[in-house]
């Protein structure tokens, strides 16, 4: 039996290349033969979902201030480009809402993956507005929702049983595709040093899929390729692509 492609997940966008979760990053990543986009999910001051790693504004803007103590007519202005490589090439670049990156890939067959940043702090009722975010676009059938915080995700899971969820995890988790199906998840996106094909093999006999993150090296790629993930996250979809159809994939 053939293995499907791999979906190769950009991780935070083309964010090797470009300022990460910018359009920027975004619209590189679908140049570069992305077939997915990993982004973070975090809420504003006045309710609006915006895609930023962090929690502060600090790293990435320069703004002293917590994302969730800002106005996003305050957040739109700062300048999300400057810290990241030429200054001159990516300027201006803010930091977008979650709706700006579904109406980029609403038409397309992108897949496109929800990290929601709840854990630190609690967002709540962020579960919801997402979920109504993303069937407003009509994308249920192309999202995978994941969070470290595992009860977001069983909530998930309780709300739109037709929206797919990911476990994110580290190290150590015992037969995690059990522990998946116990919160109704269907993919573990693991650390990638914690993944074994024998663990690949035995989560898809069980309806489980991996997509094992942040995999930059061509060594890791290939480790990942061989263990037959059914998606990677990474910095450099490219380089992914590149490997996947020498490996005669495509």
């Amino acid at each position: 039996m053939t293995t499907p492609t791999p979906i190769i997940f950009a991780h935070r966008g083309a964010s090797g290349y470009c300022p990460e979760n910018t359009m920027a990053a975004f619209r590189r990543a679908l140049e570069l033969g992305a077939t997915g986009i990993e982004t973070d999910v975090q809420r504003t001051a006045d309710g609006q979902l915006v895609l930023i790693h962090d929690e502060s504004l600090k790293r990435t803007t320069g703004n002293d201030e917590l994302v969730k103590d800002v106005a996003y007519e305050e957040i739109v202005k700062l300048d999300a480009g400057n810290w990241y490589g030429s200054v001159a090439a990516y300027a201006g670049e803010s930091i977008p809402l979650l709706e700006d990156l579904l109406e980029l890939t609403k038409d397309t067959d992108t897949i496109i993956n929800l990290e929601l940043k709840n854990g630190v702090i609690p967002y709540e009722g962020m579960e919801q507005q997402v979920i109504d975010a993303v069937r407003k676009h009509g994308m249920s059938d192309r999202i995978v929702i994941s969070s470290f915080n595992h009860y977001s995700l069983a909530l998930c899971n309780r709300l739109a049983p037709d929206i797919r969820t990911g476990v994110l995890y580290m190290e150590g988790l015992y037969e995690p595709w059990k522990y998946a199906a116990a919160i109704g998840a269907d993919a573990l996106h693991a650390y990638h040093y914690a993944v074994l094909p024998e663990w690949v093999a035995e989560a898809r006999e069980h309806g489980v899929h991996y997509h094992p993150f942040t995999v930059n090296d061509e060594a890791g790629m290939k480790r990942m390729l061989a263990c037959e993930v059914s998606g990677i996250i990474t910095d450099y979809p490219d380089r992914l692509l590149n490997l996947i159809e020498e490996k005669g994939a495509l």
